[in-house]
């Protein structure tokens, strides 16, 4: 795209993109308005190198936007007018910051003249966001001399460098325009010809480079109690990294040496590349429920990667035990909810063991030796030299604790032929094709997962919105996930699908395909999990709040495929292989009341039967 010469906020647009452009951006999302005219003639013109996508509603398309950020790791712009449209951004910033996710939002606004006078559509918009964004700030007003425009280059190069680094989240530029929006000529001609003549694209743009983050640290020391400890566990919490196989080598390699369990949450990638680990503990909240188990199952030594797994059955056992707690995140930030005796290595896994594991990982995996490879080879990552750690009864503790639950649990739910709702995770995390997308959404759908999702090797990627843990975006946040990517899923609950129905209108952008399988139980299933259930009213009206609503007419609304399943047998066939294009919906319903029933009879006895 050639720079715009016709007028000083065409030319400001233009430096503004070309300039990201050259960042690296891929990916633009614009909410329709007036004020922002500028920026989105710009973006509209710097096709093919960056994809613009206009979307009416401007909480969906932030939540769009947070979706292809998630899935790509890289930037996403996203642009609006003028008044209470960026309000509409605020949840999906929050999300951004809180699950560390870069966004570039970029607000227009009326010049400072029209502000604090009634003129329309104006509101305060400096420091929107409060303080969830890594960086904010408000550009100068547009101007054509080299110098403003040198500091609008710099100034965008910032804004890219904090959203990505030290840690990813949102940054927000708020970007005022004065008449003409259009790209029709100002009173400025002269003068921007002048400029058109000073400017040479090559070298103004010559320095402008896609950032990278520093190089992995190769030998972080390792803390001398880990490798003389015989009672030591790694929980693989939360997370959804760039390169999963990277990521679970690592996690393997650590355990390997070490040998300890790995407690593998359901949002782990962990569970999808069960080959790189002999002792994955994907059954941990059922094995805990067992108090006898749990007391003889208190480690002396927890290392955590990554966020704390959703298992308040989880959370309260460590809080119970004396063990001293090592949490391994390069986050800035405070990932410890239980205030315990933790000690914060803000490192990623892939830095602390060292790059030169994972290709060892690697070859052991392929040779069947899992990790039991010469003594001594796991003291390559540490800083001084220590004894081997040898399999201990601890370790076969865990292991035969977990193949006895895991039994109880497959043959639990093999056995069920009616639509209950905890099946759908299990069956999911079998059936899916080889490293399919997954959006799993909050409430019920992430704690069946975290109960029910059987390792495997698939290598099925899952993605999720646990930074605030809300329902917003949902759909919105899947389609950005799903579009340009592999057949995509969602996983989700009525309640949180209808919140962002406006996400369907996103249907004429998309270019990939998303299956939503909805488990469709009237009301807020997670709520009949906690004591309030117990009383009603209030509770069916003001918290179960069950919508009564025929989701065929929805989605022939929207013109998007509805079928109702009937069978785990046709959720299978459908869900295996993917179609490639288009949004359709797989309902099942299911008796709330019932399944929740279910889950209180079952999850208890797992770990007795």
């Amino acid at each position: 795209m050639p720079i715009g010469f016709r007028n000083t906020n065409e030319l400001w647009a233009s430096i503004l993109t070309q300039t990201l452009k050259h960042l690296g951006l891929t990916t633009a999302v614009i909410c329709p308005g007036s004020r922002s005219t500028p920026l989105a003639v710009a973006f509209a013109q710097s096709a093919p190198e960056i994809e613009a996508i206009s979307i009416l509603d401007e909480r969906s398309a932030a939540f769009f936007a947070l979706g292809r950020a998630k899935a790509t790791g890289c930037p996403t712009a996203i642009v609006c007018t003028s008044g209470t449209a960026g309000a509409n951004f605020y949840p999906a910033v929050i999300e951004a910051r809180e699950s560390r996710v870069p966004l570039l939002l970029l607000t227009a606004d009326r010049p400072p003249e029209l502000r604090n006078c009634h003129s329309g559509q104006t509101i305060d918009q400096l420091k929107l966001y409060a303080n969830y964004p890594n960086w904010q700030a408000e550009l100068a007003l547009p101007a054509t001399d080299m110098g403003m425009l040198a500091y609008l280059r710099q100034t965008v190069m910032y804004a890219w460098e904090r959203s990505l680094y030290p840690v990813p989240g949102p940054v927000h530029l708020n970007i005022p325009f004065r008449d003409p929006l259009a790209p029709i000529p100002d009173e400025n001609v002269k003068t921007l010809h002048a400029t058109s003549l000073q400017f040479h694209p090559e070298e103004f743009f010559a320095n402008i480079t896609t950032l990278s983050p520093s190089p992995p640290l190769s030998h972080s020391p390792t803390p001398q109690e880990w490798l003389t400890s015989y009672r030591g566990i790694i929980i693989a919490g939360i997370a959804q990294p760039q390169q999963p196989y990277k990521y679970c080598q690592a996690i393997a390699q650590l355990a390997q040496t070490l040998k300890f369990p790995v407690l593998a949450e359901g949002l782990s990638p962990v569970r999808n590349h069960a080959d790189l680990n002999p002792h994955i503990i994907s059954t941990y909240d059922l094995i805990l429920r067992n108090q006898q188990l749990a007391k003889q199952l208190a480690p002396e030594i927890v290392i955590q990667i990554g966020e704390m797994p959703t298992s308040p059955v989880l959370r309260h056992w460590l809080k119970t035990t004396t063990a001293k707690r090592w949490l391994i995140d390069p986050s800035d930030q405070n990932l410890d909810p239980l205030h315990g005796r933790t000690i914060h290595l803000r490192v990623s896994v892939e830095q602390l063991v060292g790059e030169e594991w994972g290709s060892r990982t690697d070859v052991e995996t392929r040779h069947g030796a899992s990790g039991r490879g010469r003594e001594g080879e796991g003291r390559k990552f540490s800083s001084s030299p220590h004894p081997p750690i040898s399999p201990s009864s601890y370790l076969h503790q865990w292991c035969t604790a977990e193949a006895k639950v895991r039994v109880a649990v497959d043959q639990t739910l093999t056995e069920i032929k009616d639509l209950v709702e905890s099946k759908i995770a299990w069956l999911l995390s079998q059936t899916l094709p080889p490293e399919t997308p997954i959006f799993i959404a909050n409430s019920m759908p992430v704690r069946d997962v975290e109960f029910f999702w059987k390792p495997s090797n698939l290598g099925v990627r899952t993605f999720f919105n646990r930074g605030a843990n809300g329902i917003d975006g949902t759909l919105s946040t899947a389609l950005g996930i799903a579009h340009h990517h592999q057949s995509s899923v969602m996983l989700t609950g009525d309640l949180a699908l209808l919140h962002d129905t406006n996400g369907f209108l996103i249907k004429n952008k998309f270019v990939g395909h998303l299956t939503i399988v909805l488990i469709n139980n009237n009301g807020g299933g997670i709520f009949e999990m906690l004591p309030i259930a117990k009383f009603d009213p209030p509770f069916e009206e003001f918290f179960a709040i069950p919508q009564d609503i025929d989701f065929a007419q929805l989605c022939a609304t929207y013109g998007v495929q509805h079928e109702l399943i009937t069978s785990w047998e046709r959720l299978q066939t459908q869900l295996n292989p993917l179609p490639s294009r288009g949004i359709r919906v797989l309902e099942l319903q299911t008796n709330r009341k019932a399944d929740t029933k279910w889950r209180q009879e079952n999850l208890g006895r797992f770990a007795l039967m």
